[in-house]
């Protein structure tokens, strides 16, 4: 897995409390118990740990933890000070 991918998961873990063993690559928000209003919070602080902007356009198209992964990817996303 990337660093994205894990700083994701780590996210979900500790500021939603989903368990670890639920996170997966292909899990979607909606497996993970996240409504619309974790969603919003979910991209703030991805936006903020990871140094990007999240258009409402984008995070309505995430649909599973990839889909995420992928665009925080695609926009640069800093994980660890780098």
């Amino acid at each position: 897995m990337s660093a994205v991918y894990d700083k994701v998961a780590e996210l979900l873990s500790d500021k939603f409390g989903v368990p670890s063993d639920e996170i997966s690559p292909e899990a979607t928000f909606e497996d993970l118990d996240l409504d619309s209003l974790d969603l919003v919070e979910f991209a703030l602080a991805a936006e903020e740990e990871m140094g990007v902007r999240i258009s409402d356009e984008e995070a309505e198209q995430l649909k599973t933890l990839q889909d995420t992964v992928t665009l925080l990817e695609s926009k640069g996303a800093k994980v660890g000070g780098s």
